[in-house]
């Protein structure tokens, strides 16, 4: 098939690594895959099995930015493209606009998050093919708003390259690679993921205040940046972590390049999100064999079995989510069966193949199509 995925993103969060995995996994089953990114994306140093003239550079500005619908369009045309697959809602209006300028291409959406679609969407979106949902609950939220007839939406949950996270753990030396983190702490706790509010990292702090009280051998770590202009969340965090006294506990390591090696050096990790429609970096973790406490999002239920592959706590509730990872700081052994467990479920449930190959046949589906 020939197919073009469009990501207008200026920033890498699951969403973006997704498409990546994507893009690469297809590319290498023989598709012709194309890209249109935004200029200077930072998605683009993650294609590196496309070729060049396979990535194209278009600037859309916004769902409203008709120059680069009609640049997409003729890329279309150019291209002889059948899948045309919007990952991001700004986009979904220019991809629409462009798959109506040739009727033989098809449009697939595939949707991260759970927040309604606007009034915008339901007008442009009347002639897609399918919607692709990333976990039960964006599912539900598509079904209920009933911008799309319920055939035309599929739930496909994320997949990851498992192997890629398991071989991260290979020969690795879990000791030095500690040695070069700001802590020599005895137990580290990781968070992963872009500063913003709904991520909850406010709460990780919080509970990060209430386990040193206890636990004085422990630190904690957060990867990721504010992607906001104006960074107001990440120096609300800095403010945070000085006001509870968590300077020298608490470790800010920005964007990693190497978050497989990361999680393998932690002892726990947190997601303590408080609206998380799927959560890749939890699914990441548990290929890591890493125990995990996570709040109760939609996302979360769906990625991890309560008592058995992680634990679950209430969206939140900064007592509870401190008093999990407090239990399981304390229990190694407890932490060891739980990372089994979670390896074992990120190899059955969301490894990449099964993701890509239920992709391919949505995209069948869609050619399908009158």
């Amino acid at each position: 098939m020939r197919i073009l995925q469009i990501n207008s993103a200026r920033s890498i969060g699951g969403g973006e690594r997704h498409l990546a995995d994507l893009v690469t996994a297809l590319s290498q089953r023989g598709h012709d895959v194309y890209v249109a990114l935004a200029p200077s994306s930072p998605i683009r140093v993650e294609l590196s099995a496309l070729l060049e003239r396979n990535i194209f550079s278009v600037r859309m500005r916004n769902a409203l930015d008709i120059s680069s619908a009609q640049k997409l369009a003729r890329f279309i045309k150019e291209h002889e493209i059948e899948i045309v697959h919007s990952h991001l809602a700004r986009d979904y209006p220019l991809a629409a606009f462009a798959v109506r300028k040739n009727v033989d291409a098809r449009l697939v959406l595939t949707r991260h998050l759970e927040r309604p679609l606007n009034n915008l969407h339901a007008f442009a979106l009347k002639r897609v093919a399918r919607v692709i949902a990333v976990s039960k609950s964006v599912e539900r939220a598509l079904r209920a708003q009933e911008i799309f007839p319920p055939y035309k939406i599929r739930h496909v949950p994320n997949g990851i390259d498992v192997e890629k996270f398991e071989r991260a753990g290979h020969d690795f030396d879990r000791e030095a690679y500690r040695r070069s983190l700001p802590t020599s702490a005895r137990l580290l706790v990781g968070i992963v993921g872009e500063l913003r509010e709904h991520k909850g990292q406010e709460d990780f702090l919080r509970a990060a205040a209430q386990i040193a009280l206890e636990i004085d051998s422990v630190d904690f770590l957060i990867v990721g940046e504010d992607p906001s202009p104006d960074k107001r969340y990440g120096a609300h965090l800095m403010h945070l972590i000085k006001e509870l006294g968590l300077q020298r506990r608490v470790h800010f390591l920005g964007w990693r390049e190497d978050v497989p090696e990361l999680l393998h050096a932690l002892d726990l990790f947190i997601s303590s999100s408080r609206i998380e429609p799927f959560g890749l970096v939890m699914v990441e973790a548990l290929a890591c064999g890493l125990a995990v406490v996570a709040t109760k999002t939609g996302g979360a239920q769906e990625i991890i079995e309560d008592g058995e592959t992680g634990r679950l706590v209430p969206v939140a509730d900064v007592e509870a989510l401190a008093k999990a990872a407090r239990e399981l700081l304390e229990d190694a052994l407890e932490r060891k069966r739980l990372g089994e467990n979670a390896r074992s479920a990120a190899r059955e449930r969301f490894n990449l193949a099964r993701m890509v190959t239920a992709t391919e046949q949505i995209y069948r589906e869609a050619l399908d199509t009158k």
